[in-house]
């Protein structure tokens, strides 16, 4: 069973536990690492060409007019395919009670048919909102497992939750 660990995160400032803190790595990335270091996947970012402000408030302010214009902004670069991968790890920060729109961007260029994808989500509150619904929507042919929602705060810290959910829903 070959996997791949597909993420999109945000250094910078961000909300944790109420106030607005310079993070050197992105929860989803921290979150990520874990997941690498339990399965042995390798890890794929998805950075935007155009990235969201470094200040959170005007990042927050750029990811809602993207949602509302259901922007799909290019990313610096795509997986050559995803054809050997058989299992999708797909994690992604929590924006407006979905995924940031380069998620959907990625989404929506490959064919998720028979493929399985297990998202997996930091929040600072909001757990999933409805993006396991929209990933549904963009992969009608992928197995979608429930998903994980971390707490920011909480992600590089998330080892045990992540065991567990990787021994409840990850294929054998």
């Amino acid at each position: 069973m070959a996997e791949l660990i597909v993420y999109f995160s945000r250094k910078y400032q961000n909300y944790v536990n109420g106030t607005i803190l310079d993070l050197e790595k992105g929860n989803t990335e921290a979150a990520a690492g874990i997941i690498n270091r339990l399965t042995g996947a390798p890890l794929f970012p998805l950075e935007p060409v155009r990235e969201y402000s470094h200040e959170y408030e005007e990042c927050t302010r750029q990811a809602k007019k993207d949602l509302q214009e259901k922007a799909r902004p290019e990313l610096k670069q795509y997986p050559q395919s995803l054809e050997k991968y058989d299992v999708i790890y797909l994690g992604y920060p929590n924006y407006w009670s979905t995924m940031p729109m380069a998620v959907f961007t990625f989404l929506e260029r490959y064919d998720f048919t028979g493929k399985t994808i297990l998202p997996f989500c930091t929040h600072e509150g909001s757990g999933m909102g409805i993006s396991e619904r929209d990933i549904r929507s963009c992969c009608p042919g992928a197995v979608v497992k429930p998903g994980l929602a971390i707490r920011g705060s909480d992600a590089a810290e998330a080892e045990n939750v992540i065991r567990k959910w990787l021994e409840e829903y990850r294929p054998a």
